[in-house]
């Protein structure tokens, strides 16, 4: 009689442990969702910059500091758009034309661009222009000059950013080699060269 007494208070407890746990609520595994990491390497860019022109006759050497008879100086605004495919590789249009003058020519210019580039440091970069484009120069007041043509086109330049959205630049760009045209009353070969400083603001 004591051993069915002691089975039964056993019983019961087991069975007051099992009651118990109904209301204990299952506990549910929490899922992280993933964190995507935004980069700022891609996007679009817009920039203006102020250009030296060289325009000459191409047996000229290259010297933006002369003005001598057959080669020519000018001072153009150029506009930049441009697309950040990632850290190391662009696409960038320009557009150049002509706000000064020696009295002479005026150019105007456009080009299209794969522009390959390394960043050195987190904010220093060189790069490269390789592309295609068009040059018009033509003589005022009443100089004889009339040159247009498309041809390759290339640059090489340096970068250096200020903060997220800025960056300066300075580079060279070839914008003609040898295009044919009429200079100066004959039928010559021009060169044309620009060096350009300028910013660009990453949207």
């Amino acid at each position: 009689m004591k051993n069915i007494t002691l089975s039964l208070g056993a019983l019961v407890a087991i069975s007051s442990l099992g009651f118990a746990g109904g209301d204990i609520a299952p506990v549910e595994p929490e899922v992280m969702a993933p964190v995507m990491m935004q980069s700022n390497d891609g996007g679009v860019y817009v920039g203006l910059g102020i250009s030296l022109i060289s325009a000459r006759d191409s047996s000229f050497d290259l010297d933006f500091t002369s003005s001598e008879i057959g080669q020519d100086r000018l001072g153009n605004a150029t506009f930049i758009l441009g697309y950040n495919l990632n850290q190391y590789i662009a696409l960038e249009g320009r557009y150049t034309t002509s706000f000064t003058k020696e009295d002479l020519v005026e150019l105007d210019g456009w080009s299209l661009f794969v522009k390959p580039q390394y960043p050195v440091s987190e904010d220093f970069s060189v790069y490269a222009l390789l592309g295609y484009g068009g040059v018009n120069i033509d003589g005022v007041n009443n100089i004889s000059v009339d040159v247009d043509d498309n041809s390759f086109q290339w640059g090489l330049g340096v970068s250096y950013a200020i903060g997220e959205n800025y960056t300066i630049f300075l580079d060279y760009t070839s914008l003609a080699s040898e295009m044919d045209g009429i200079y100066y009353n004959g039928g010559l070969q021009v060169d044309a060269d620009a060096l350009t400083i300028g910013m660009t603001y990453k949207f």
